[in-house]
C-alpha cells in the first residue's frame, strides 16, 4: 500500500446512462488515472457490498425503495430523477451507499475515508431528483448513528448545486449539522434551508470563494464539534462545467478541498469524502478535479496526522 487511506471503489459504481450529461465512468477513469500516475496502487482499493436495504430505510421510504427494485416508477418519477431506469442504474446507488457507509466506518480509523462515488444529495425519502436515487450521504450518517459510532455529523456539501435532499432529510435533526455552499442561481429552484447556507452569486471565482466558505464553516466546526464529517467534494464550481455558473480553478478547487480536509482534522474530526457532481465539457478536467480531491487528501493527512478522535 501506498496510501495511509483506503479508497473505496467498485466497478458496478457505473449508473449505465449511456449518452449523458452526468458522465458516471468518471468512477472508474479516476480509479485509472490514479493507478497510472502512480498514487496508488491496487491493495490501496476496497471494494464495498451494496447497502442492504435496511441501510436504505433508515432514509428513503418502502414505496419508493419498491418502484425502484420493481421497475414500477411512473412517467413523473423518471422526469424528476433525468436519468434512465435500469437494473444496473439501481445497483449503482445500492452500492454507492455501501460505499459511503465502509468510507464513513474507514475514516473514524483512518482519519479520512474516501468514496470514489457517490454524493447523490438530491435525493429525498419518497423521490429522486438530479440525477439521484438514493442520498448515500444521509444513509452513512443514519447508519453509524444507529450503530453508535457517533453522535452528531457534519455534511460540508461544496457541490455547485444545493443540497436540497441532505437538507431536506436532517431539517430539525440535531445530531446532524448541514453546510451547503453553492450558486444561488441555479438548480434546484426550491431550496430547503441547510442548517447553513452559503448563496453564492453567478461567477464567483477561487478567492471570494474560499472567503465566503472558511469563516462559517470553521465557526461551525468548532461550535458543533461533530465525531464525523462527510465531505460533498463537487466538482462543478469549476469555470469549465456545463452545468454550473461559478468560476474556480483546478487550483482553487484543490484548495477548497485542502482547506475543508485540514480544518477538520486539526480539529481531530474524521472526513469521509463522496464526489457528487461534475460535468467539464472536457471530461479529463472532471477527472482531473476528483483526482486532485484524492491527492489533498493524502497530502493534509501526512501533514496533520491522526490521533484518532477527541
Amino acid at each position: 500500500m501506498l496510501l495511509p487511506f483506503r479508497l473505496v471503489y467498485h466497478e458496478g459504481y457505473d449508473l449505465n446512462l449511456g449518452d449523458h450529461v452526468f458522465p458516471s465512468q468518471k468512477f472508474k477513469l479516476v480509479r485509472s488515472r490514479l493507478l497510472r500516475e502512480g498514487f496508488a496502487e491496487p491493495d490501496d482499493f476496497v471494494e464495498p457490498e451494496p447497502a442492504s436495504d435496511e441501510d436504505i430505510l433508515l432514509v428513503h421510504t418502502p414505496e419508493w425503495i419498491r418502484k425502484l427494485k420493481t421497475g414500477t416508477l411512473t412517467y413523473r418519477d423518471i422526469v424528476t430523477l433525468e436519468i434512465p431506469y435500469s437494473q444496473q442504474m439501481v445497483r449503482a446507488f445500492w452500492l454507492a451507499a455501501g460505499g459511503g457507509i465502509l468510507a464513513a466506518r474507514l475514516a473514524l480509523k483512518h482519519g479520512i475515508g474516501f468514496n470514489i462515488g457517490g454524493g447523490f444529495h438530491h435525493a429525498f425519502p419518497g423521490h429522486g431528483e438530479g440525477f439521484c436515487a438514493i442520498n448515500d450521504i444521509a444513509i452513512a450518517i443514519r447508519r453509524l448513528l444507529a450503530d453508535g459510532l457517533i453522535r452528531k455529523a457534519m455534511v460540508v456539501d461544496c457541490d455547485v448545486h444545493q443540497g436540497n435532499g441532505t437538507a431536506a432529510i436532517f431539517a430539525g435533526d440535531e445530531s446532524v449539522f448541514t453546510i451547503s455552499i453553492h450558486q444561488f442561481n441555479n438548480y434546484p429552484s426550491v431550496k430547503p434551508p441547510s442548517t447553513v447556507d452559503i448563496h453564492l452569486p453567478d461567477g464567483v471565482s477561487d478567492q471570494e470563494y474560499l472567503n465566503r466558505l472558511r469563516d462559517p464553516y470553521s465557526t461551525a466546526l468548532t461550535g458543533f464539534l461533530p465525531e464525523l464529517l462527510i465531505y460533498v467534494a463537487g466538482a462543478d464550481p469549476y469555470f469549465g462545467d456545463q452545468l454550473g455558473g461559478l468560476s474556480l480553478t483546478l487550483e482553487g478547487l484543490k484548495e477548497r478541498d485542502r482547506m475543508v480536509m485540514e480544518t477538520a482534522l486539526e480539529y481531530r474530526v474524521p472526513v469521509a469524502v463522496v464526489f457528487a457532481g461534475g460535468y467539464a465539457l472536457q471530461l479529463a478536467d472532471t477527472i482531473t478535479i476528483h483526482a486532485n480531491t484524492a491527492l489533498a487528501a493524502a497530502e493534509v493527512l501526512k501533514e496533520t496526522g491522526w490521533h484518532g478522535r477527541r
